[in-house]
Order: structure tokens, then sequence, then C-alpha cells
């Protein structure tokens, strides 16, 4: 960066902005999560060097500008400084103002004056959507399909045991792709740790436990990672690990093949395991800790009543048949 973009930088710099990312890194969240936060404060940087205010200058109505310069398609990209060429959605921009507000509780809490209270910063609304999960039918074809569509036997294996143990465990896409092969104890149970570094066990089905053994006997390599690629081999050893990119990009190919119309993803199947077990009269409670969730709020999110079990608890309970 030359010395004028420097300068230009710096005029709306906020304060004690690496401190802030050095606590939250220190408070063992993701490296994932530290990037959000720092590029959700950039954002805010960006702003104030549009607008050419210094970071004093903050209050409600500036605030109010930048949710429209947020929603803006001039907006600065906060890495690249790019435009962005597109609107931010309301909840990536309340995310961002979410992580404002820590940054000012952290200054608040190092005993610095802010020049706007974190609660006086009010999020969007965001439009209310009907979410929805796959019938559970439909969940187990895309589970099964790999094999179907994939022209290598392993590769199609390997895929369907992949979905397999999302679908057993409800895991999230990031915990499966870091499982390692001596996490599995023959017991059914999976010692993983996940978001936010927080350690949990997660169960197999009967199933899931078949094809993941099944897939095991037929590796001939000894690479610790559970899930392995098959392309680009260094030297002839599995140094690498399945990507989320590719995973995510199979299901939306397996699904497209299956004509299954409800947008379905990695993070779908999680959904869907919470659904299906909590219509299987699942104590919330129970599933919280299996998703490894800190609040029961965030786990009735997750829980999305299918239309098909909506229509019949209508039939069902309905006073006026």
């Amino acid at each position: 960066m030359d010395d004028d973009k420097t300068t230009k930088f710096n005029r709306a710099w906020l304060p004690y902005f690496d401190d802030f990312l050095l606590y939250i890194k220190t408070q063992n969240y993701s490296e994932e999560t530290l990037y959000n936060y720092e590029r959700d404060l950039r954002y805010l940087i960006n702003f104030l060097d549009d607008e050419k205010l210094h970071y004093k200058a903050l209050n409600k109505q500036v605030f109010n500008r930048f949710k429209a310069w947020l929603i803006s398609r001039d907006r600065k990209l906060p890495i690249t400084g790019l435009t962005a060429g597109r609107s931010l959605e309301p909840g990536s921009i309340n995310r961002c103002l979410s992580s404002i507000r820590t940054y000012l509780r952290y200054l608040i809490d190092i005993d610095q004056k802010v020049p706007v209270p974190p609660d006086a910063i009010k999020m969007v609304k965001a439009p209310i959507k009907h979410k929805q999960v796959a019938e559970l039918d439909d969940l187990i074809r895309l589970v099964e399909s790999p094999e179907k569509f994939e022209k290598d036997v392993l590769i199609g294996l390997r895929n369907r045991v992949m979905l397999e143990v999302l679908i057993s465990t409800g895991m999230r896409i990031s915990e499966l792709v870091s499982l390692n092969k001596n996490q599995l104890d023959g017991t059914g149970r999976l010692f993983i740790r996940g978001k936010g570094k927080k350690e949990r066990f997660v169960y197999l089905t009967d199933r899931a436990t078949k094809w993941l053994n099944l897939y095991l006997s037929k590796r001939d390599d000894t690479a610790p990672a559970m899930f392995v690629p098959y392309r680009g081999l260094n030297g002839g050893k599995i140094t690498r690990r399945v990507s989320p990119n590719y995973l995510q990009a199979k299901i939306k190919i397996y699904r497209e093949k299956l004509k299954i119309n409800v947008p379905t993803s990695a993070h779908s199947l999680r959904h869907g395991f919470a659904t299906y077990l909590a219509e299987s009269g699942a104590n919330p409670a129970a599933i919280q800790v299996l998703l490894g969730h800190e609040s029961l709020d965030t786990t009735t999110r997750y829980v999305h009543a299918s239309d098909k079990f909506a229509e019949e608890t209508h039939r069902k309970f309905h006073p006026v048949k």
C-alpha cells in the first residue's frame, strides 16, 4: 500500500482495532470468525473514509447513513477496496452491525470512551422467509445418490459416506471435513471440536457406521484425515482433505439431477437432522446438545416443520373436523 493510500486509510482508523482482533483470537474463536470480525469492521472504516468522518463522529444518525451505505452497490469492499456492485443482504448487514456492537463493548471493557452506546445501534428489519427442508425421502435419495452419479466407484462411496455422516450426526460441514480416522472409536460416537472450539459428542447411526467402515476398508493410504481427495496427489501421498466447497458443489449437482426442488445444501442436512428428530418427538434440549448450540433459541430456528408434517398436525389436532 503506497503512502497516499495509507494516509487516507488511517484517517478513519478505529482505535484499538488490532487489540480487539487479538482479543477475539484469544477467546478461542475460529479463524473464520476472526476474519468475519475484521471484514465487518473494515466496512465501517471504508464508510468513514468515504464520508471523510472521524471515528468520534459516530452517532445514531451516522449509523443510519452507514446502513444505507451498506445497501449501496457503490460501497467499497472491506479487504480489496473494490466497488461491491451489489447490495448487502439484511442478514449480512445485521451481522456487520453486531460485530461493531461487540467492538464497542470491548472498548468499554478496557475503560475507553465510545461515541455511541453499543445498544443504540439498531438492527435492520429482515424479511421473514418461509424456510423449508426437503422431505425426508428426498434427503435419503440425495444421500444415496453419489454412487449412482459418480463414475469413479471410490469417489462415489466416499461422497455417499460424507452425506451419511452429515445426516446421521447433524454436524457442520466444517466439522465433517476436519474429522480424523482416529476419532472413530468403534462405539458409534465421535468426539469433535466444533464452532468456537467447543467440544461435544455426536453419534453415528448403525447405517452410517456400516458405510463409514466400508469406505475405510477400501482405503490403502496412511493419511490421518477421514475424507481425502484422490486427485492431485503429492508424490503419491495424500496430504490434503476434501474441501467444503467441493462437497457443496457436488450436493448441488446431485440435487439437480434428482430434481429435488427445495434448495438443499450440506447445511440443509443439518437442518433436516434437527427437524426430523423433533418431528419424531425428540427433546429440544437434547437436539441442542447434539447440534452444539449454546442457546435453545438457536436450536428452535433450526427446526423447520415440513409442510407435510404441518398438514398432518392440522388434520389431527384442529378442533373443527
